[in-house]
């Protein structure tokens, strides 16, 4: 078992770094959010700051390098290559799903690479929902001690659970894990899904479980059925070649989920994240930060530096829609005023938002 989950990690991020592994028909609904132009922006934009607090720690930007791997000797690189670059410019990240190195101490050193690069950064540990009814609460922590975490994640990936052949799919009594974990865990609890999002029925039942954050994870990034289509070929499962597809791009976008999810709880905006435009997008629709796996996985793989890049590319795009919409901090970002068209316009309409007065950062 042990060894199964190791190579299903390394089989995960080649998949990832070699294959089309996006949402195909549906976008994350970024091209439906219009951030209004100031013409007269009356800021400096060398003035700009861009930094907020996040649980304690503060990042230069709102964003960070959401779970991607570990679990196997060769991720340890890959894992290094990420938290040295994210430490260097200030912003978060999370390790990814920490079961194999609970399963398997042979696999600790592949997650504990994370804080050792990144000693004073925002880190976030990482444990599947369906392994909260099979481990117990010190387990759990270990995982959030494994790496000195300054939070730990729940992932939902019920989706890509339902298809792979070896899936957890027993989702009976995931909430109140949850909230037993909410209620003793050291760090603060996120609830994070992968790639299908969140609805509004779901973030309320998180923030009444006591969860500190939701990740939205939605529709517009890598889509985790698409990944176990590809795993699915590989050792002809008809079956799970067929549920993949069909549930390529399942789910609620990730716009849209971001309105669902605002609860009283931070959101955190992920799936189909590429540009600073996306991350500006993101807080002004209500999100505290933003964060993303994929775009630095190709990076990762060759070094710190390809990643810090990328990061920096990222914080210039996010300084600039800010001057471009009169912003000189990230708080004032979260109070512009946007327009709401398209596909998320019908979808939040028939969900019963008022999407008019809530781009318009009226209370709903």
């Amino acid at each position: 078992m042990e060894y199964e989950t190791s190579r299903r990690k390394m089989e995960h991020l080649e998949l990832c770094a070699h294959s089309h592994v996006e949402s195909r028909k549906v976008s994350a609904g970024f091209e439906d959010v219009m951030l209004i132009h100031r013409a007269l922006p009356e800021i400096s934009m060398d003035d700009i700051d861009m930094s907020i607090d996040f649980f304690d720690k503060t990042l230069s930007f709102p964003f960070l390098i959401a779970s991607i791997t570990g679990g196997h000797p060769e991720t340890t690189a890959v894992n290094a290559a990420m938290a040295e670059a994210a430490e260097k410019i200030g912003v978060g990240i999370g390790v990814g799903s920490q079961r194999a190195a609970i399963d398997d101490k042979s696999q600790v050193s592949s997650f504990k690479i994370v804080r050792e690069k990144a000693p004073t950064a925002f880190v976030y540990s990482n444990i599947g929902a369906a392994q909260l009814l099979e481990y117990s609460l010190s387990q759990i922590e270990s995982a959030v001690e494994m790496i000195d975490a300054d939070a730990i994640a729940v992932h939902l990936n019920f989706l890509q659970e339902a298809i792979q052949p070896e899936g957890d799919r027993n989702a009976k009594g995931c909430l109140e894990k949850i909230e037993e974990l909410c209620s003793v865990s050291s760090v603060p609890v996120f609830a994070k899904e992968t790639g299908a999002g969140i609805s509004r029925e779901d973030a309320l039942m998180l923030k009444k479980a006591g969860v500190s954050a939701i990740d939205v994870g939605g529709v517009g990034g890598t889509s985790w059925a698409g990944v176990e289509v590809y795993r699915a070929r590989q050792t002809a499962d008809t079956l799970g070649e067929y549920l993949g597809e069909l549930f390529w791009d399942f789910g609620i976008p990730t716009v849209s989920s971001i309105v669902e999810c605002k609860v009283s709880v931070p959101v955190i905006a992920t799936g189909g994240v590429r540009t600073g435009i996306d991350v500006a997008k993101s807080i002004a629709l209500g999100a505290t930060a933003a964060s993303a796996a994929l775009p630095f996985v190709g990076a990762a793989l060759e070094g710190p530096n390809a990643v810090l890049e990328k990061l920096e590319l990222m914080r210039q795009e996010l300084k600039a829609a800010m001057f471009l919409t009169g912003c000189d901090t990230v708080s004032d970002l979260s109070r512009t005023n946007i327009a709401i068209t398209g596909r998320t316009y019908e979808y939040l309409s028939q969900r019963g938002f008022n999407v008019k007065d809530y781009a318009n950062k009226e209370m709903l």
